[in-house]
């Protein structure tokens, strides 16, 4: 049984893959500040602030290593560039969950997975400084999983939406911002597939249709029943701005295949 090891497993990303994942393969993660899994055998804590990362991973020896981690910009890229130096070294693969921002100097059109990257916010350029760490490595060692915006339940995003509208908080709209979107549940069973099919590369991990960022922060609150919601519309550009990382040449099958629609039924609350 193939022995995984999920850095962030407590986080609202890593621990839906921990429940998806659990069941079919010899699963470890770390938690930082959640102290419900510290009597967990296969939990380990760690501080991306002040623990050395090889210490968990030299523990466990895992065939796999998801990144799933939070934390400072400076911390992050130390982080992977160890994993980077552990997995040169060792029969051992690493997934990296970067997302579209990496392509955010790029206005006018959507990004796909060989597009040169650039970026313009300091949330991009990290995540470029640890993705070209990784690309350095052999192209069977790694998994560059770009994300656009993941919701679900019980993602901060959403629990955020509920509370701004319940408390009367106007919420930050973007009208001229084109997105696409993914949930929890669904990018979930991507990533499974990916591991069980042994894919290595760079996957963009989206819906495939488009939407603004306003129409689909309304929809959401549709779709959740929620009333009185007020918007604070922010304008960026004068222009459609794109933030969208679209799958070209590494294609999932299409059942795997999400909808921004697919992605609002995963959020209705009846």
């Amino acid at each position: 049984m193939k022995k995984i090891l999920i850095l962030g497993a407590s986080g609202f990303i890593g621990n839906c893959l921990y429940r998806e994942l659990h069941p079919y393969f010899d699963l470890y993660g770390t938690y930082n500040s959640s102290n419900r899994f510290s009597k967990q055998h296969n939990f380990f804590h760690y501080d991306l602030e002040e623990d050395q990362i090889l210490s968990v991973v030299k523990k466990v020896k895992p065939q796999l290593i998801i990144s799933c981690l939070r934390g400072s910009f400076a911390s992050q890229v130390a982080c992977h560039e160890k994993l980077v130096d552990y997995i040169n070294h060792f029969d051992c693969r690493l997934m990296f969950f970067s997302s579209a921002n990496v392509f955010d100097a790029f206005e006018h059109y959507p990004s796909y997975e060989f597009d040169k990257t650039l970026s313009e916010s300091p949330y991009g350029k990290y995540q470029i400084k640890i993705e070209n760490s990784l690309l350095k490595l052999p192209p069977s060692k790694y998994v560059i999983g770009r994300l656009p915006m993941v919701f679900g339940t019980n993602a901060p995003r959403v629990k955020e939406i509920d509370n701004q509208v319940k408390n009367g908080i106007p919420i930050e709209v973007f009208p001229n911002t084109i997105i696409n979107v993914n949930s929890d549940r669904r990018l979930s069973q991507q990533i499974h597939y990916i591991i069980n099919q042994k894919l290595t590369g760079v996957f963009h991990l989206g819906s495939s249709d488009l939407i603004t960022h306003f129409d689909f922060i309304k929809r959401i609150i549709a779709r959740r029943k929620l009333e009185g919601a007020i918007y604070k519309q922010i304008y960026t550009r004068n222009d459609m701005r794109y933030l969208v990382a679209l799958p070209k040449n590494n294609k999932l099958p299409e059942h795997l295949h999400v909808s921004y629609e697919s992605i609002l039924e995963d959020l209705y609350l009846p």
